[in-house]
């Protein structure tokens, strides 16, 4: 997108223009063009059929402030959705007024952050290094911070601004063209950082290709009082800064994003606990998830799920690992990322088929918001024929298949079964005492 012709968008005939374009951009576009060439030059008619289109892109994750928003094609992919957004600045704000001693919402961290002392009654200063077109900045300053924000790209600086002024923020927000490194974090009460994830080939997930750099990044974390950054939520663990406080973010079901806290927004203590004992006094084998032992990692964690707002910390708990039961529970990918299965275990009663994989299984009927649960029918080594006959015995002819720490194809699966029939089944291919297994499972909306 041109800056120039962005920046005529933002002119009482460039909205006149745009008002235009979001009028057609249901219709055929070639018919919008040329109605709008009628009136407007190439570049503003270009500019304004370009905004309509990202406005209702943007709609997903901006809700009703799309529509007065304004949008760059990078910008709407990687902004953060609305409620994540909002999450993080509540817990941002709270470093503003000292917390109850009981958490007024469960958005709450769970103490008074240790570093800073709360300021009651000031407006908490931002500083947003990575603003993007201002998603982050315009949840903050509702929140009743006051942001300076910065970008290296002028015409995202121009987006973000237009941003705050249509969205009736302008009075709390500042944004320059700035870099990162030429930002002095601790002169603000926290820092915040989205650093772009994109190269020239698309998206990366190594740090270490993030813009501003991974050593940037450090530098302004280890100097700000207090920091929040936004990160991939497929973030190597030993990318996070000893002492600090990880969280995975899952919005309806789907992990969203992971966010580093540090400084006074480190708030979480962790207690890994000691080893549990069973009746007879014999340990219980403890649960390990992924590459690390639950409790192993150096940094704090949480997950929390959106919109319920409800958020999980290590407890101490170990799952035990023991036979396939009744039913099989799927954590959410949110307590998986932060090492938390074997506490959603402990909430529905359950244990680990295997002791390396995620997944939960348990003879009680437990409803939970940390994990789906399916009925078992049927345990089996995996064999595409006795699985084909399995399913076509149950007269299973539509299949959700779920997989892991299983090499096999799910699609090519999904053709080998060549099913016919009318029932709908789930089935789980995993590994079960490196065994690779399958399981034959009720839908949860069929299993209550």
């Amino acid at each position: 997108m041109d800056h120039d012709a962005f920046l005529a968008l933002l002119t009482p005939r460039g909205q006149k223009a745009l008002a235009e374009a979001v009028e057609l951009a249901s219709g055929d576009p070639v018919v919008a063009a040329t109605r709008l060439r009628r009136t407007y030059d190439a570049a503003l008619t270009s500019a304004a059929l370009t905004q309509a289109k990202l406005r209702e892109r943007g709609r997903a994750k901006f809700g009703d402030d799309a529509a007065l928003m304004y949008f760059t094609p990078h910008g709407v992919e990687q902004a953060t959705r609305r409620e994540v957004a909002e999450h993080r600045a509540r817990r941002i704000a709270l470093l503003a007024a000292r917390p109850p001693a009981v958490p007024a919402s469960p958005h709450e961290i769970p103490s008074t952050p240790q570093g800073a002392p709360p300021r009651p009654g000031s407006r908490l200063r931002v500083v947003d290094v990575c603003s993007g077109i201002g998603g982050d900045l315009v949840a903050l300053a509702r929140a009743g911070c006051e942001v300076d924000a910065v970008d290296t790209d002028p015409l995202t600086v121009s987006v973000a601004l237009a941003n705050a002024d249509a969205l009736g923020l302008s009075d709390r927000v500042t944004v320059r063209t700035a870099d990162a490194a030429s930002v002095d974090p601790a002169a603000y009460d926290v820092l915040f950082a989205d650093p772009a994830r994109r190269t020239a080939k698309g998206r990366t997930f190594d740090p270490n290709a993030y813009s501003p750099t991974w050593p940037v990044i450090l530098d302004l974390l280890e100097r700000a009082p207090a920091a929040c950054l936004k990160v991939a939520p497929g973030i190597p663990y030993e990318f996070v800064p000893p002492g600090a406080e990880a969280e995975w973010v899952s919005f309806k079901g789907e992990v969203k994003e992971a966010a580093i806290w540090t400084g006074a927004l480190s708030g979480m203590a962790v207690d890994a606990g000691q080893a549990e004992t069973d009746a007879g006094g014999r340990a219980v084998p403890r649960a390990r998830i992924g590459e690390a032992a639950a409790g192993a990692a150096e940094f704090d964690r949480r997950a929390t799920l959106l919109p319920e707002g409800g958020t999980l910390t290590p407890t101490g708990a170990q799952a035990p690992v023991g036979p396939v039961g009744r039913y099989v529970y799927e954590p959410d990918g949110a307590a998986i990322r932060a090492h938390l299965v074997a506490e959603v275990a402990a909430m529905v009663n359950g244990r680990l088929a295997d002791p390396l994989i995620a997944y939960i299984t348990g003879d009680d009927l437990v409803d939970t918001v940390w994990a789906s649960r399916y009925e078992v029918n049927e345990v089996m080594p995996f064999s595409v024929k006795k699985l084909r006959a399995a399913l076509r015995a149950r007269n299973v002819g539509n299949v959700t298949i779920k997989k892991r720490a299983s090499a096999v194809d799910i699609e090519r699966l999904r053709s080998d079964l060549r099913l016919s029939g009318n029932i709908s089944a789930v089935v789980i291919l995993t590994r079960i005492s490196d065994r690779p297994s399958v399981l034959i499972c009720t839908p949860p909306e069929l299993g209550k």
